[in-house]
């Protein structure tokens, strides 16, 4: 069972972390424009030389695709891991953990500041010489994606997540449409887990997720406030049509924000995020990304 916009909780709140001999390559801690160490992981793609001396002086390819985790994950989770492996056919892989998870510095504020880590992670894959990058987001990764896309875009208001670190192609997985949903039971553990003193301990101590205290202040643009400055950019939008934290309203909803520029992809029989998404359906999205990103003519 996931837990979150944007992760995982398993059947039991105290849960082992998960670990994959599919180890990436090149390992970096970034740091954000607020300061906050985020830890991040790159692979240059299949059939290209593994060592870091390689990878950082030759580029196999021009197409990135940095992928930001769901609530409660982390780079290093087998279902994140799984995911980068099969993006990798496409080009080369970004994975990073969030703030407050897994090795990453900070606290987690479920969607908001971590716009500055995914914006750190876009740096990193353009400094390794990518001039194109897709972003792939689930849950509540799925939202930053689309947070990030607008605050860079032309349209986009200035913001202090603004740095020039642009997508090229923008996937949201299981995102939500709009903020504080408590319409399923799920969202509403996860509210619990944010929001009271004690599910904040168990998230430190039984998942590895380090939970800001305060509340938002100001409130950041919704998902589906976005969308609409994400034009021209290619956005694609998928959501399990069995999702047991954001109903089918939520992406369809994203996708009517769009005003018919976002490709819609309702999934039968998928739940939510990554757990979610089999093999199948991220070879699907890994093509969709490597051709939305491609250069134009």
């Amino acid at each position: 069972m996931n837990l979150g916009p944007a992760g995982h909780v398993t059947r039991s709140l105290i849960r082992p972390r998960l670990e994959t001999t599919l180890r990436p390559p090149l390992r970096r801690f970034l740091r954000t424009v607020d300061g906050v160490t985020i830890d991040a992981a790159y692979d240059p793609g299949r059939g290209t030389s593994d060592t870091a001396d390689d990878v950082l002086g030759n580029v196999p390819g021009d197409l990135a695709i940095v992928v930001a985790h769901g609530f409660t994950g982390d780079l290093e989770r087998l279902h994140v891991r799984r995911a980068a492996t099969a993006f990798t056919q496409y080009g080369a892989v970004v994975t990073f953990s969030f703030r407050g998870h897994g090795a990453s510095g900070g606290r987690s504020t479920v969607g908001d500041r971590e716009v500055l880590d995914l914006a750190a992670a876009v740096e990193w894959a353009r400094e390794l010489g990518h001039t194109r990058v897709a972003t792939v987001g689930f849950s509540m990764g799925g939202s930053v994606v689309l947070r990030h896309a607008a605050i860079n875009s032309a349209g986009g208001e200035e913001h202090e997540g603004r740095t020039g670190a642009h997508t090229d192609a923008v996937v949201s997985v299981s995102a939500p449409a709009r903020w504080y949903y408590r319409g399923t039971a799920p969202m509403r553990r996860l509210h619990w887990l944010v929001t009271r003193p004690v599910g904040r301990a168990v998230g430190r101590y039984g998942l590895r997720t380090r939970i800001h205290h305060r509340e938002w202040d100001p409130v950041p643009s919704s998902p589906v406030e976005s969308v609409p400055l994400i034009t021209p950019t290619p956005l694609l939008i998928v959501h399990g049509e069995q999702d047991g934290y954001f109903p089918v309203d939520h992406p369809r909803m994203l996708a009517d924000a769009s005003d018919g520029h976002a490709d819609l992809w309702l999934e039968p029989g998928m739940g939510h995020a990554e757990n979610a998404a089999d093999d199948e359906l991220l070879t699907r999205i890994g093509q969709w990304a490597a051709g939305a990103a491609a250069p134009a003519g």
